[in-house]
C-alpha cells in the first residue's frame, strides 16, 4: 500500500515510476499535480493525496499548468498524431525538416519528443517504419528490388545496407527471420510497450518494468524476429480495449493474444485468464485449479514469466496470507488494478 510519506518522496524526487497512483495536491496554492510536476515542492504538510484527478477537483483543486494532470503522461500531441497516421498510410513517405516546417511543425520539438518517448530520433523512427513495410513485403511475396523501392528506397545498396543492420542479415537471406511490431500506449497507470505479430499480441508492459529489456530479448531468440516500430492489424483493438478496461466499461478482454514458452507456462498463463474480473486467487489456489498443488513455486515462477499485463490478469494473484506480492509495474500499479476492478463489480 502507499502511504504519504511513499508518496511525498516519490513527489519530491519526480519519480516517474508513480505516474497514475496518486495525485498531489497542493493546500497552500489549491491546484493538483502529477508524480513528475517540475513546479517547486511544497512541505509535506501542505500536501493532501488523492487516487484520481476527479477525487482532486471534487475537493476543490485546480490542474497545474506545469504537468497538465488531465493528460495522459506521454500522450500522443495531435500534431505528431497526424504524422504517425500519414506514415502508417505510405510508408515510403520521408518527413525532413523542410517538410516539417510547412506542416508548422518545429523540427526540433519532434526530436525531442520521439528521444524522450521511443528512445530514437525521429528519422530512425521513419526508416525503422520503412525496413519494417518492406520486410512485409517481402513476406508477402515481393522481390527485393520491389519492396525497396516501394518502400521509399533509393538504392539498393542503401536498401541492403539499412535491412542488414536491423535484421543480422541481407534481405536474400532473411526467409528464416520474423519481425515483431512495437508500439507505444498510453494509459492512466503510465506508458506501455506493447508487441504482435500476425498472430496476436505478443507483450505488453509498463515502460518501467524491469528486466524489460530481457523480456525483448527473449522474446526475440524464442520466435528468431526482430523487435522493431511499425503498425499491427492487433494495436487498434488493443487500444480500445484498454481504454474500455480502465474506463470500466470491460471485464473480459478478446483480443488474440500469442503467447510462446512451454507447455506448463502456457498452463498457468490460461489459468490467470480463468480467474474472473475483481476476483483474487492465491498461488497455491492457483496451482490446485491445474492440478498440481505441489508446484506452488513453479506457478509462481511462471507467473513472473507473463508477458501480457492486465490481459493475462497476474495481478489478481496474491499471496496466501492475502497480502500483495511481486508485480512487474510495481505493487502500487496492482493495487490501482484490483482497486479499479472491485469497484466495478
Amino acid at each position: 500500500m502507499l502511504t504519504n510519506e511513499m508518496m511525498y518522496q516519490a513527489l519530491v524526487a519526480k519519480d516517474s515510476s508513480y505516474e497514475g497512483t496518486f495525485i498531489a495536491g497542493v493546500k497552500t496554492t489549491g491546484i493538483f499535480c502529477r508524480p513528475t510536476c517540475t513546479a517547486k515542492k511544497p512541505k509535506p504538510e501542505n500536501v493532501a493525496f488523492f487516487k484520481t484527478t476527479k477525487e482532486a477537483i471534487l475537493h476543490g483543486y485546480r490542474p497545474c499548468k506545469v504537468c497538465n494532470p488531465l493528460e495522459k503522461m506521454g500522450e500522443t500531441p495531435p500534431y505528431i498524431s497526424g504524422i504517425l497516421r500519414e506514415l502508417a498510410e505510405d510508408p515510403s513517405l520521408k518527413f525532413k525538416d523542410w517538410d516539417l516546417l510547412q506542416k508548422g511543425i518545429e523540427p526540433s520539438k519532434i526530436r525531442r519528443w520521439f528521444l524522450k518517448n521511443h528512445g530514437i530520433t525521429f528519422h530512425s523512427y521513419q526508416r525503422m517504419f520503412r525496413i519494417n513495410s518492406a520486410f512485409k513485403k517481402m513476406k508477402e511475396g515481393e522481390t527485393v528490388t520491389a519492396a525497396a523501392f516501394d518502400s521509399g528506397y533509393e538504392s539498393l545498396s542503401g536498401f541492403n545496407d539499412s535491412f542488414k543492420s536491423i535484421f543480422g542479415v541481407s534481405p536474400v537471406n532473411s526467409r528464416e527471420k520474423q519481425v515483431i511490431d512495437l508500439t507505444r500506449l498510453e494509459t492512466p497507470l503510465g506508458t506501455m510497450f506493447a508487441c504482435a505479430t500476425d498472430q496476436g499480441i505478443c507483450l505488453l508492459e509498463f515502460t518501467y518494468r524491469k528486466m524489460l529489456e530481457t523480456e525483448f530479448k527473449t522474446l526475440s531468440k524464442l520466435l528468431n524476429a526482430v523487435i522493431i516500430q511499425g503498425p499491427n492489424r492487433h494495436f487498434h483493438l488493443l487500444r480500445t480495449q484498454l481504454n474500455e478496461y480502465f474506463e470500466g466499461k470491460r471485464k473480459v478482454f478478446t483480443v488474440p493474444l500469442f503467447m510462446p514458452g512451454t507447455e506448463f507456462q502456457q498452463q498457468v498463463w490460461q489459468e490467470l485468464q480463468n480467474i474472473p474480473f475483481g476476483s483474487l486467487r492465491s498461488y497455491k489456489q492457483q496451482s490446485i485449479s491445474l492440478a498440481k498443488p505441489e508446484c506452488v513455486r513453479a506457478v509462481a515462477n511462471a507467473n513472473g514469466m507473463n508477458r501480457i499485463s492486465i490481459i493475462v490478469p497476474c495481478h489478481r494473484v496474491i499471496g496466501e496470507n492475502g497480502a500483495l506480492t511481486g508485480y512487474g509495474g510495481g505493487l502500487w500499479r496492482k493495487q490501482w488494478l484490483l482497486d479499479l476492478e472491485r469497484n466495478q463489480r
